[in-house]
């Protein structure tokens, strides 16, 4: 009889990134280069934590991350938390977009289950690569008793992070990730977990988003505003088919007079307009130098812009009212 105890089943989807990345020569380097059998090859260790079972979804850089990769790794995932032997799920993603993609898994996933994202500063071939350890810890989070029930989660440079507030603050160090406004979800010291307080808002299986498969979602464009801000950009997405714009405003979400005068008409026109900040923290309130109520915006409240823009396009799935999309992003 074996004497080896317990290890939960963990499913391991991989979508390429500078996890899997190797070096071309010097200090280039080419993502999404190693398998997903490769990557669990190269830490052996793993097998102390959990059976692993593995898919590829994509082979990309996640600047290259799209809505239609987006639904073939929600289809994967769904379909492997709904495997009554599957404990939870690692994915394995690229660092530039992996907040939108987990932010975008948080709203649609229908579980409780533990999901984890992960990915890395360094390539695999790089001189202490942090892939290795990263993938270690976001194995031992999903497998961890009690990681269920969290939302989706982030694993990098020995924090968890939930997918609603996790921000990429840096572009090569190892410490990009942060949690500016509340917080991390608990830390994990080479494979040992300390959680922290639970998760905020409403995510996974208490969305609303997940009650189905997601169809095509609406166009919704970000543009940054800056001193001296015109309204050219804001006419242009207009013209260009935009069903919602995400201004990535100055301060308090706040954006120049043409610019707002641009904003007005697009909401006159059918465009949903949410106020966000270019700050990377802090929260987003309605009705202080601009009247939202008068001009019909919607304040994205602690969603930076590009988390406010996944909330949108799935929020467009459902209303087109700037009072509801408001409530949204109130529960979200």
């Amino acid at each position: 009889m074996s004497t080896q105890p317990h290890r939960p089943r963990i499913h391991l989807l991989a979508t390429g990134g500078t996890i899997a990345g190797a070096h071309t020569g010097g200090r280039s380097y080419t993502a999404a280069t190693l398998t997903a059998e490769a990557l669990v090859a190269a830490v052996p260790q793993l097998e102390t934590l959990a059976r692993l079972t593995t898919g590829q979804v994509a082979g990309i850089a996640s600047q290259d991350m799209n809505e239609e990769v987006w639904r073939q790794l929600a289809g994967q995932a769904q379909a492997a938390l709904d495997d009554p032997a599957v404990t939870g799920i690692v994915i394995t993603h690229g660092t530039d977009t992996m907040e939108e993609t987990a932010y975008f898994l948080n709203l649609v996933l229908r579980t409780a289950k533990p999901v984890v994202l992960v990915g890395a500063m360094r390539p695999a071939t790089a001189i202490s690569a942090d892939g290795p350890m990263n993938l270690f810890n976001a194995v031992a989070a999903a497998a961890h008793p009690e990681a269920a029930g969290r939302g989706v989660l982030v694993v990098a440079n020995d924090e968890i992070h939930f997918a609603r507030e996790i921000a990429k603050t840096n572009t090569t160090q190892l410490a990009t990730f942060r949690s500016p406004n509340r917080g991390l979800a608990g830390l994990v010291n080479t494979g040992r977990v300390h959680w922290f307080g639970p998760a905020p808002r409403r995510h996974t299986a208490g969305s609303e988003f997940a009650a189905g498969p997601v169809g095509g979602l609406p166009p919704v464009e970000i543009i940054h505003a800056h001193a001296g801000m015109g309204r050219a950009l804001i006419d242009a997405a207009v013209r260009g088919g935009a069903q919602g714009l995400v201004i990535a405003g100055v301060g308090n979400g706040n954006f120049a007079a043409p610019a707002l005068a641009a904003c007005r008409e697009a909401v006159q026109a059918g465009v949903a307009v949410v106020r966000s900040s270019r700050t990377g923290g802090g929260v987003v309130e309605r009705d202080i130098e601009v009247d939202d109520s008068a001009a019909g915006f919607i304040a994205a409240e602690e969603l930076n812009p590009q988390k406010a823009r996944v909330l949108l396009m799935l929020g467009l799935t459902r209303t087109r009212d700037p009072a509801a999309l408001q409530a949204l992003f109130a529960a979200y």
